[in-house]
């Protein structure tokens, strides 16, 4: 964090982002100035007019009517894009996908919450017969579960927008940075890799703080106590339009996202068969399209597809 920052330039940004966690948890008033700043969510119903596709659906386990999906509970607009909770209702880009896979497959979720870390492993003792949560395809994670993609996400870094570094691509420009990021995540794994870097150039080595939730980081990043979010490529850009006084640093990598199912399941080809259905259809266009997240959409799902990481 940079000397020259002023406590009145923290403390600011200090408030904004509280208004900003509050709103985001729901909390803010007719009366709070941050209510009347909250951001837009989109509303456009891409998902009604998804068609059932019956030979996708004989794909699955006969007699199947409804799949049980582990994900985390995001409240509020926090991780937007990709899910959030507006007025009791779950939102975002992987809740319309999810929803319009369903619909495809002529099946219900059954949605259940868990912490990310616990996703996968409840995929793999039979908890959830699918686990969504924005999982990038690793080879690690290709061990122990199958893969359906759906989208294509980064791993980026966003800071404050008055202080700090003003652009980070490389571990190497981590180095004597105190960065956060989500535990069992691939950026928790990108950065336990590269840890040797930084002695490796002569420099301080970076420490790793983790949090299961962004609210903490925020403040961290307000107090000085975080330097730089080490996240979701679309998370971070939508959170540098949304959350005042942050700025998207970089991208350090991209990798496939997708669905995950218990290794050898019938279930993994039909999701992805349907996310293929979506998009020959052109209803995956038009969900990407709703979250301004177009330039993230995949030419076509597949199975397991080789790892980056």
């Amino acid at each position: 964090m940079s000397e020259g920052l002023s406590t009145v330039r923290r403390s600011g940004f200090l408030l904004v982002s509280l208004a900003f966690v509050l709103t985001a948890c729901g909390s803010a008033t007719a009366e709070d100035p941050a209510a009347t700043t909250a951001p837009s969510i989109p509303t456009q119903d891409v998902v009604s007019a998804v068609k059932a596709d019956p030979a996708l659906h004989a794909e699955l386990p006969p007699s199947t009517t409804s799949l049980t999906l582990g994900t985390t509970l995001s409240p509020g607009t926090a991780g937007l894009p990709h899910g959030g909770t507006v007025d009791g209702k779950n939102v975002g880009v992987d809740v319309d996908l999810r929803d319009a896979v369903a619909k495809v497959l002529g099946i219900t979720w059954t949605v259940q919450n868990g912490t990310f870390e616990t996703i996968i492993p409840g995929v793999q003792n039979g908890k959830y017969d699918v686990g969504q949560d924005n999982f990038g395809v690793t080879a690690a994670r290709e061990k122990v579960v199958d893969f359906a993609t759906y989208l294509t996400d980064g791993q980026s870094f966003l800071g404050p927008a008055d202080h700090g570094p003003g652009s980070v691509k490389t571990l190497q420009d981590l180095c004597g940075l105190t960065v956060a990021t989500s535990p069992g995540s691939t950026f928790q794994q990108i950065l336990t890799t590269g840890a040797d870097k930084c002695a490796a150039a002569g420099k301080k080595p970076y420490t790793v703080q983790l949090f299961s939730d962004a609210a903490p980081i925020w403040l961290g990043l307000a107090n000085g106590k975080v330097d730089v979010y080490f996240g979701p490529t679309l998370s971070l850009k939508y959170d540098e339009t949304h959350v005042p006084n942050t700025k998207f640093l970089g991208q350090f990598s991209s990798t496939p996202v997708g669905f995950v199912t218990a290794k050898g399941s019938p279930v993994v080809k039909a999701v992805s068969d349907a996310v293929n259905k979506l998009i020959k259809d052109g209803d995956y266009a038009r969900i990407l399209g709703k979250w301004g997240v177009a330039g993230s959409g995949l030419p076509q799902s597949a199975v397991n597809p080789t790892p980056t990481l």
